[in-house]
């Protein structure tokens, strides 16, 4: 039985899509190397969700415009950005084994 991900409709889709436009941005493929950089710099994991908002790593108001949305919108924003971060490409992910190390 393959997974099927529930519907979960969009209730904030503003700061919904302002947000997700600043996680598609960083994860741009000219733009990803840079994001990676910067996270290593600041010595936080690529999946400290949180961690980054905190720092301004997506932006210096990307944590209030997440905290603003809905719980429900919230997680699916979480979700988006894991699945951007595992999108990257191997290349760079080896390069940056450090940051995607559960250790």
């Amino acid at each position: 039985m393959k997974f099927e991900q529930a519907a979960i409709a969009v209730q904030d889709m503003q700061g919904y899509a302002q947000l997700h436009a600043r996680i598609d941005a960083s994860f741009h493929p000219r733009d990803v190397e840079v994001f990676l950089d910067r996270l290593v710099r600041s010595k936080l994991r690529i999946r400290d969700f949180e961690g980054i908002l905190k720092r301004g790593l997506l932006g210096k108001d990307a944590q209030a415009q997440f905290l603003a949305l809905p719980v429900s919108d919230q997680a699916l924003t979480r979700e988006r950005y894991l699945r951007m971060v595992e999108a990257v490409p191997a290349d760079l992910r080896q390069r940056y084994f450090k940051l995607y190390a559960y250790y």
